[in-house]
This record gives structure tokens, sequence and C-alpha cells, in this order.
């Protein structure tokens, strides 16, 4: 399979697509598996050998490294003070707020319903455990778990 552009998404050799997932804006590589039920927005960068399970949500500003786990239903969070109106009462558009980038570097494994608040980065290799809030950035090779999410052991 060749690399494809379709409406404005990047998708590498190999990629699995599941049912019932909405694409838009963003890059998947090489030999990634996107799962049932997945978003993944504009912006958006997945990475090689990657596996996202069912139910997620990867808004834009999230870098994805290559060989990273994400578990089912993980949510990521791309504004530090979400509002739907401005203070004179509109909707907010795009250009009301900015987005917040989020790091998950390779070899990361995110456990099922834990939730990436924006502007953290997961350091290489580090597993955070399932149903875990992290709220600030996480080491390379530790295993982080808990509300909100802290380092519990190392990884040798």
């Amino acid at each position: 399979m060749e690399k494809k552009n379709i409406n404005n998404v990047s998708l590498g050799k190999g990629v699995k697509i599941f049912d019932f997932v909405n694409l838009y804006g963003c890059s998947i590589g090489d030999n990634t598996k996107v799962g049932t039920f997945v978003e993944i927005q504009k912006k958006s960068i997945i990475g090689k050998n990657c596996k996202i399970s069912s139910h997620t949500f990867i808004c834009e500003g999230v870098e994805i490294e290559d060989n990273v786990f994400v578990g089912h239903n993980v949510t990521f969070i791309n504004d530090k003070y979400p509002h739907a109106t401005n203070i004179d009462g509109s909707m907010q558009s795009e250009k009301d707020w900015k987005v917040v980038k989020t790091f998950i570097k390779k070899g990361a494994s995110i456990g099922s319903s834990a939730t990436i608040l924006c502007g953290v980065t997961v350091g290489e290799n580090a597993v955070i455990g399932a149903g875990s809030v992290v709220t600030k950035d996480i080491p390379s090779n530790v295993v982080a778990a808990g509300v909100p999410a802290k380092v519990i052991r190392s990884i040798k």
C-alpha cells in the first residue's frame, strides 16, 4: 500500500483503520492501527507502529511518536481554560483560544481511560496507569499512575 493523502489525512503504508473512525487534517505513520470509535483531529501527528485503541480522542496539537500504545477511551486535552463563549456572550471560535501542544515520546504506553492534559510531555518508554490524569511532565522510563499521575517506580 502506497502512502496516501485522503481528505487532508496523510496515511503511511500499512495503516489499519477500523469502522466508525473520524479523521481529519492529521498524519498517521506506517503500520499504525486505529481502533473503532476513535477521533483524530487536524494537526495531530501519530508516528509509526502505534496502536490507538477504541473510543480514544486525540485532539489538535497532540504529537505521538513511534511505537506508542494508547489504551481504550484515552482522552487528550488541548486547552487549559476552555469556554463555550467569550465574555460578551458570543460563541468562541478558533481565533479566541490557543492550542496547547502535548507530546507523547517514543515507546510510551498509556493505559485505558487516562486523561492527558495539555502542555505535558510523556517521556520515552513511560507507562501511564489506567484511569490516571496526567497534569505534568512524566520522565522517560518510569511508571506513573493516579489522580494526579505521580511516578511510582522506574523501569529498568
